[in-house]
């Protein structure tokens, strides 16, 4: 795409950040992301969530502030030629029209590789099993009965909490502030585009530290296993980060890095070892993919 970049030379002075401020800034923002969440516990005293639901939409709220706070410090840290105005924001956040059905279906392409042995496996079972129930002379049930589950459970996904923190609120807040905000200030640092790819990562990967004091003081599980738990997920995110930041820096979208991370949370880790059995197998597919 031309001009790709969400930095724009003409309206944009690059390097005029010290390397610094913009690393100290990226590391305030990450750790305000992930305070933020015990804000109403610690600092509003609050008593605690009487359901899942009340807890997650605190912690909804706690991440939109959060948010929107880094946003506006974006508005006062990156330095402008021009006086600012809503479009020239909206670019340098990558939110813009141009191309954006490339940059949502280009991404997507790109990550489905990386599940394509998981949609040859479950595409391998259904004819497979459309096979056998045609040869038990039931027809078409095991296509009515998948079509009939995937709508219950998109269905069931619109009034479940846990789905919109990992299909909306997450992929969005975090997007917004690790990318959006991030890459525009490392790019004003001085940093290189390759830099940064490998750089804003660490930065993600602070934000999801906090999962081990959760899984060791409120879960109860032990310090090694919160440690191999966390480690996979920080292992997963860092990688995830450089191909998130790649996308955002090479197409100017915020829309690449959203879908593809929509994406990998609906997909989940990449299937490395086959289910055998039918029951399993069917479980899995009518069950969905994310976990």
């Amino acid at each position: 795409m031309e001009d790709s970049l969400p930095l724009n030379p003409d309206t944009m002075d690059q390097g005029s950040i010290s390397s610094g401020i913009a690393v100290v800034a990226c590391m305030a923002m990450a750790l305000s992301y992930v305070l933020v969440l015990y804000a109403p516990t610690f600092i509003l005293r609050l008593p605690p969530p009487l359901s899942l639901e009340t807890y997650m939409i605190r912690r909804f709220a706690c991440a939109s502030i959060s948010t929107a706070a880094s946003l506006v410090a974006c508005v006062f840290l990156l330095p402008m030629k021009r006086s600012w105005n809503a479009s020239s924001i909206f670019r340098v956040y990558g939110i813009r029209h141009d191309h954006l059905w490339q940059a949502v279906v280009f991404p997507l392409l790109l990550t489905s590789l990386l599940y394509s042995g998981c949609f040859v496996s479950k595409l391998l079972f259904l004819l497979t099993a459309r096979k056998q129930e045609e040869s038990n002379g039931e027809g078409d049930s095991l296509t009515s009965g998948f079509s009939h589950g995937f709508l219950e459970r998109i269905s069931s996904l619109t009034s479940n909490v846990l789905a919109w923190r990992n299909y909306v609120v997450a992929p969005l807040t975090e997007e917004l502030v690790f990318r959006a905000c991030m890459i525009p200030l490392l790019l004003c640092g001085g940093f290189s585009k390759y830099t940064i790819v490998f750089l804003s990562p660490i930065f993600f990967s602070l934000a999801h530290v906090n999962h081990l004091l959760e899984l060791y003081y409120d879960q109860r599980i032990s310090f090694s296993r919160a440690v191999m738990s966390v480690g996979l997920q920080l292992g997963y995110t860092v990688i995830f980060g450089y191909y998130a930041s790649f996308l955002f820096i090479r197409t100017g979208h915020l829309a690449a890095p959203i879908a593809a991370h929509v994406f990998c949370n609906v997909m989940g880790l990449p299937l490395i070892s086959s289910t055998r059995g039918k029951g399993k197998e069917h479980n899995r597919i009518n069950g969905g993919m994310h976990q």
